[in-house]
């Protein structure tokens, strides 16, 4: 913690002498030197490394503390969790101890029996709710748009939810006048299920070792894997077997702004977005854009001449751009030709529906040749913006789309 706050401070140092050094060096026409953009430039890649750092520093420090909780924490509910000889409802011990084994292929018939507590309806066994809790924290650490969005547990392929399409009005009337009609219309979104699989292959002498800590090692991999895909489709999915993502030209943000530009944004063009977006969802608003954009408007300032961007300080906060909470994400396109760089909105308002659990399958004769044993992970999750109006877009100058 303390090395984080000290990077923090460092950082925002450096941002406060790369503002003074623009102010000071620029010449009547508002333009840098050769020489000078160059030290401004050094400047700027000692801030976002140093927001990399402290990204790193932060995750280290989430892992090391999930590293030291205890290991006896009680398990809850699934896969017909309820601990046979007790009867307290809590998860058996008996099948996460069971699971670990069938991973390595230690099955004896009482595994087998215990297993059979939990499997699903394709044949994969249910993981352990130990397990799937801690894959879902680190789902929640690498993921930006699952941390921002509602996310709820889905026990059918189609979760209905009732959207207002319209609103009535009250309306004034002359006495005796008459009275128009002003309804309130509802429509209807669908959160299905798409299915999400990651396969992992592990040499059969690393499988055997039990040195080998298979359940840590799973818990990384596959969140990562599963991580990035998930963020892509939430980013920019096309609902073609996955997620509709927020940028997605029929099903995701309105387009607030179009760029005057193909390539470059302006201080008056995030403005713009910032009130296009109507002042509820602004309450809650967050934007959203990757590292390199945010690299291009760092510089921007106000008809104030205050610079839109600011960044964070203490433990815990983010940066800012007009107030607000900037997150960074890598499925984001660049500013080009057509694309959609920058969101921002009210993020709540893109659901996200997990079905089920995660479930394992170990696959022992696909890759034997290879002297290798494979093992499938499976999801299923879907998406969706449900209120378009709550995430405004900017679009650059061009055709070319980047979701949709």
């Amino acid at each position: 913690m303390a090395k984080i706050n000290e990077l923090r401070e460092k950082r925002a140092k450096i941002w406060e002498q790369a503002k003074a050094f623009l102010d000071s060096h620029r010449n009547e026409t508002g333009i840098l030197s050769a020489e000078d953009t160059a030290a401004y430039e050094k400047m700027e890649k000692d801030i976002v490394d140093l927001g990399h750092e402290i990204e790193r520093q932060q995750k280290a420090d989430d892992l090391e503390r999930e590293l030291n909780l205890p290991t006896s924490t009680p398990l809850v509910s699934k896969p017909d969790n309820v601990n046979r000889e007790s009867k307290t409802g809590t998860a058996s011990e008996k099948y996460n101890k069971a699971f670990w084994n069938q991973m390595r292929n230690r099955s004896t018939q009482e595994v087998r029996n215990i297993l059979s507590e939990g499997v699903d309806s394709e044949g994969g066994f249910l993981v352990p709710e130990t397990f799937e809790n801690t894959l879902v924290q680190a789902l929640d650490e690498e993921l930006v748009i699952r941390q921002l969005a509602h996310t709820f547990t889905t026990a059918s392929n189609a979760h209905k939810i009732p959207v207002v399409a319209t609103r009535g009005k009250a309306m004034w009337t002359e006495e005796n006048g008459a009275i128009t009609d002003s309804d309130t219309s509802f429509g209807q979104k669908t959160i299905g299920a798409h299915k999400l699989c990651a396969l992992i292959k592990v040499s059969e002498e690393l499988l055997n070792d039990s040195a080998f800590d298979l359940e840590s090692y799973f818990n990384q991999e596959f969140a990562r894997r599963i991580g990035e895909a998930e963020e892509e489709a939430f980013v920019i999915g096309d609902g073609s077997a996955k997620p509709y993502g927020i940028f997605d030209d029929s099903e995701g943000g309105e387009v607030g702004v179009t760029a005057a530009s193909t390539v470059t944004i302006t201080a008056d063009e995030l403005i713009d977005l910032y009130y296009s977006l109507k002042a509820p969802y602004r309450k809650n608003g967050v934007w959203l854009l990757n590292d390199s954009t945010v690299n291009s408007i760092r510089k921007l300032k106000d008809s104030n001449g205050q610079y839109l961007w600011q960044p964070s300080i203490k433990d815990g906060e983010t940066d800012t751009l007009l107030g607000k909470p900037v997150y960074t994400s890598s499925s984001i396109a660049n500013a080009a030709s057509g694309t959609k760089p920058i969101a921002f909105g009210d993020l709540s308002y893109y659901w996200i529906g997990d079905r089920q659990g995660v479930t394992f399958k170990r696959l022992n004769e696909l890759y034997a040749a290879n002297g290798q044993v494979g093992f499938l992970a499976t999801k299923r999750v879907d998406a969706r913006l449900i209120v378009p109006e709550a995430v405004k877009i900017l679009k650059m100058k061009g055709t070319v789309s980047t979701g949709g």
